[in-house]
C-alpha cells in the first residue's frame, strides 16, 4: 500500500475559453477531457495532459464565471510543477514565454533541478522543471509550434505553503508514507523541505514551505483547489480509506468519479488532499484520438445532457 506520486492537480479559472487558449495553445498541453464538475454540473471541469492521458499528467480546472481574484496567503497549494525532459527544453520555454508575453522569472534551481517559474493570465503560479525520465507509455502532446522533445510531459512537484509545517509534514510522512529528500533555501530566502513518494522523481514530490505569519490565502481565480495522489486500484483505495479514518480525519469516503475513484480529506492546515486510482482512465469513454473533442459526461449525468449543455458556453 503506497502513494505512487501525483495523480492530478485541480485549480480554478473564471473563463474556460481563455483557459484553453493558454494551456492548449501556449503551453501545448492536450485537452484530454472536457467534462463538468460532477458535484455541480453547471460548471466545466477541464483536464489537460499528455497525448494519451497518462496517469500523473493531468492538470485540471473548474470554471467558476465571475470568480474573484485570489489573494495570496498561506495554507494553500502555492505553485504547481510541470516536467520537461532537458535543460534545452527549458531554454526553449524561456524564449517562448518571452515571445508570447508570459510573465516569468529568471531560471533557478529547485530540488537540485533547473526550474523556471511563470504565471498564467489569471495569476496561476506554476514552474517548469527538468526530469529526464518519463513513465512507460507516456507520449508528448502534439502541437505545431512545440517540438516533441521540448513538450511538457506531465506534473512535477507540488508546492504547499503552510503556517505550521510540522502538522502537514506529519501527515505526509506518518500517514501517506512520503520520505524527506532534501531541505534547501529558495531565492526568496524561504526554507523548502522536499518529500518524495513511490519510486521518487519530480512527479512524486511535495515541497513544503513554512510561513508562520501573514494571512491565509483567499481562494479565487488562480488558486489551486486540491492535489491528488496516485494509488494502484480500488482495492488499495479502500485500505487508504480505512487508514485515513482510523487516523481521525473526516473524509469523503470512496467517491466514484467514473474515470477514477477518489477519497478526499483535509490535512491540519486546511489543504484538500485527494487519493485517486490510476484507472480506469480517460479513454474509458473516448478513444485517444477523440479525447477532449466533445463534452464527456459520466453515465450518471448522461440523462441530463441537454440541460447541462444548455447552461455551458461552448468552447472552441
Amino acid at each position: 500500500m503506497k502513494i505512487n506520486g501525483i495523480h492530478h492537480v485541480s485549480a480554478l479559472t473564471a473563463n474556460a475559453q481563455k483557459n484553453v487558449d493558454f494551456y492548449r495553445q501556449i503551453l501545448g498541453l492536450k485537452l484530454v477531457k472536457k467534462t463538468v464538475n460532477q458535484d455541480d454540473p453547471s460548471m466545466y471541469h477541464l483536464f489537460y495532459g499528455d497525448e494519451v492521458a497518462s496517469p500523473g499528467t493531468e492538470l485540471t480546472f473548474f470554471e467558476i464565471p465571475m470568480l474573484a481574484r485570489r489573494l495570496d496567503g498561506t495554507n494553500a497549494i502555492s505553485r504547481t510543477g510541470l516536467i520537461v525532459t532537458s535543460e534545452e527544453a527549458l531554454t526553449f520555454w524561456e524564449k517562448r514565454f518571452e515571445e508570447k508575453g508570459v510573465k516569468k522569472e529568471t531560471a533557478s534551481l529547485r530540488g537540485g533541478r533547473p526550474a523556471l517559474k511563470f504565471t498564467d493570465p489569471e495569476g496561476q503560479k506554476l514552474f517548469l522543471t527538468v526530469e529526464p525520465s518519463v513513465q512507460d507509455g507516456a507520449k508528448p502532446p502534439v502541437h505545431d509550434e512545440i517540438p516533441a522533445d521540448f513538450a511538457i510531459r506531465g506534473l512535477g512537484p507540488v508546492e504547499l505553503t503552510v503556517a505550521e509545517a510540522d502538522k502537514t509534514i506529519s501527515v505526509l510522512t506518518s500517514i501517506l508514507g512520503f520520505t524527506e529528500k532534501a531541505r534547501e533555501q529558495s531565492n526568496d530566502g524561504e526554507i523548502v523541505t522536499i518529500f518524495e513518494s513511490g519510486q521518487g522523481g519530480a512527479g512524486t514530490e511535495i515541497h513544503v514551505i513554512e510561513k508562520a505569519e501573514g494571512p491565509v490565502e483567499r481562494s479565487g481565480r488562480g488558486s489551486v483547489h486540491h492535489v491528488a495522489f496516485r494509488v494502484a486500484d480500488a482495492e488499495e483505495l479502500e485500505k487508504w480509506h480505512d487508514k485515513i479514518a482510523k487516523a481521525g480525519f473526516t473524509n469523503s469516503g470512496v467517491v466514484e468519479r467514473f474515470y477514477f475513484k477518489a477519497l478526499y480529506f483535509r490535512e491540519p492546515n486546511g489543504i484538500l488532499f485527494e487519493i485517486s486510482t490510476d484507472g480506469p482512465g480517460f479513454t474509458v469513454d473516448e478513444s485517444v484520438d477523440e479525447l477532449g473533442d466533445q463534452l464527456a459526461l459520466p453515465p450518471f449525468l448522461e440523462h441530463k445532457r441537454a440541460e447541462i449543455e444548455q447552461r455551458l458556453v461552448p468552447i472552441k
